[in-house]
């Protein structure tokens, strides 16, 4: 999947909004990525990134959403 970055967009951020994890997935963006770690911490606004395929079994468990005052 390619994604534009938004402004003030860190690539932790990015991996997260879109695939709902970071643990690995940084990784893997930046070996699909040549160069995106020469561009800085925040990446440039329309920076495309080429994001991982990941299966569903590295996608984290959805919790359940716990409500102070039921």
């Amino acid at each position: 999947m390619r994604v534009h970055a938004r402004q003030g967009d860190t690539l932790d951020q990015i991996c997260y909004r879109h695939l709902g994890a970071t643990a690995g997935v940084v990784e893997q963006t930046l070996e699909l990525n040549p160069g995106l770690a020469k561009l800085g911490t925040v990446l440039p606004h329309g920076t495309a990134v080429q994001l991982p395929t990941l299966n569903t079994a590295q996608l984290p468990a959805k919790r359940a959403l716990v409500q102070l005052w039921d």
